[in-house]
């Protein structure tokens, strides 16, 4: 019986011995980082930067794997359905917590389908017009539009999106009838206002820096509180002629939800030291993002609040996608 009961405990203790390192092996394959937009945009230039220092924290690639379309939508669904293993990464931003209220029929549920990982950072939008549009400033720009209702159009990255809201918001706060022009994505958003397809936009700063700079479209102001430092000479649109405007972008990782704790704690820290980089800070300071990380718990809040805020924005300004 004794030794019965010793082979027992053997076997059991090397059972255990098993599983502690099959349980620390996490990740055992490359990870997916689903971003909804095509590559060229805010959102795109976040996972791309973050990328590469952050597979190397984990020991596995990490491949951005772009699912635009849908208003974001399409890659949201697709993270959500993914197994929650640890391995399907999906960049959340603002849009989807516009969009939580502003779609009525969507294939997911960024409140229950999601849990939060860490935030990544943020960055303004930026109001640009075409070098063609006999505009220099924010005043010129409401002038010209309450002059040709319905004639000028701006651009974003997709019905629901932030650069959207920023023109609905701005639309609603001058008076303002402009055309909207909804692209599958930022990058194909400044395309079509480089090729004057579109005459005005509200675009990340990733977006659109390197065209300003060129001269290939010409920055008005910036949405945030305070002018920024990438674009220093760009006013606030507040300071520019319509006080109380202010939005930004915003980029956060998420899981789908059952994805296990130790995976999430994991990913936090790996993508919080991702940050200390000056390679990710140099490219990030490239292009205007502004880095910031936090806590899951920080991030949860964040999307619970900014549903609440964007769906009194929706209602408000009557806005709804069937």
């Amino acid at each position: 019986m004794k030794r019965g009961f010793g082979v027992w405990l053997v076997c059991l203790i090397c059972g255990f011995a098993w599983l502690a390192p099959a349980q620390a092996q996490y990740p055992t394959k490359s990870i997916r980082f689903v971003v909804p937009f095509p590559p060229g945009g805010g959102t795109d230039t976040m996972a791309r930067a973050i990328g590469g220092r952050l597979g190397e924290g984990l020991g596995q690639q990490v491949v951005v794997d772009n699912r635009g379309g849908g208003g974001a939508n399409i890659g949201a669904e697709i993270a959500a359905k993914s197994p929650p293993d640890g391995h399907t990464l999906f960049m959340l931003t603002g849009t989807h917590t516009v969009n939580y209220t502003l779609y009525r029929n969507l294939g997911y549920n960024v409140l229950k389908d999601f849990v939060p990982v860490s935030m990544l950072g943020g960055t303004a939008y930026v109001v640009v017009v075409h070098p063609s549009v006999p505009v220099k400033s924010v005043k010129e720009l409401v002038a010209l539009a309450k002059a040709r209702p319905d004639e000028i159009s701006h651009s974003s990255s997709g019905t629901g999106s932030g650069p959207h809201l920023a023109g609905e918001f701005f639309k609603s706060m001058t008076g303002t009838k402009m055309l909207h022009i909804p692209y599958k994505g930022g990058g194909p958003s400044v395309i079509g206002l480089v090729s004057g397809e579109a005459m005005v936009g509200f675009t990340t700063t990733p977006s659109c820096i390197f065209q300003i700079k060129a001269g290939r479209l010409r920055g008005l102001a910036v949405s945030t509180a305070k002018r920024s430092p990438f674009l220093p000479d760009l006013p606030t649109v507040a300071q520019a002629g319509v006080p109380g405007y202010e939005t930004s972008a915003w980029y956060g990782m998420v899981v789908p939800t059952g994805t296990p704790a130790d995976a999430i704690a994991r990913l936090n820290a790996e993508a919080a030291k991702a940050m200390t980089f000056a390679d990710v800070k140099s490219r990030l300071d490239a292009t205007g993002m502004v880095p910031g990380t936090s806590t899951p718990e920080e991030l949860g809040k964040h999307i619970q609040g900014e549903v609440a805020r964007w769906a009194k924005v929706v209602k408000a300004l009557n806005l709804r996608v069937n």
